[in-house]
């Protein structure tokens, strides 16, 4: 990837618009247990591609219809608030929710969640 391309969705596509910058890797695919979904572990993530558009983390895959995210949300409901272990380090992350689950679990083929990247954690050891 060049250094003016952006991988807002870890280990999905990537995008060279210059707003990306900013949510470079701050959403995440986990399966039912919690672990981070690498394309080593599901190749599948490499269909999906990602573009910014108007507020929106817009989602497409093939025969798919697109999953718009909204990018700045305050999070302040603590019911969709969890940690997961990345990297050996402790990461706060926000569920995307049912809609986002079902799409992304379509694509890939296995259960899986949208996660955001908690707007407080600083920085994240992608390992």
């Amino acid at each position: 990837m060049s250094d003016n391309a952006f991988q807002p969705v870890a280990e999905c596509g990537h995008t060279t618009q210059g707003d990306a910058a900013a949510y470079h890797r701050r959403w995440l695919v986990v399966n039912d247990a919690g672990q981070w979904m690498t394309r080593a572990l599901c190749p599948r993530l490499a269909d999906v591609s990602v573009e910014l558009r108007l507020g929106y983390l817009v989602l497409k895959a093939p025969g798919m219809l697109r999953m718009d995210i909204p990018l700045d949300v305050i999070e302040d409901d603590d019911s969709v608030r969890y940690q997961i272990m990345l990297g050996g380090q402790a990461v706060d992350v926000i569920d995307e929710g049912e809609l986002a689950a079902a799409w992304i679990s379509n694509v890939t083929g296995i259960p899986c969640r949208v996660m955001k990247v908690h707007p407080d954690v600083v920085e994240v050891r992608w390992e």
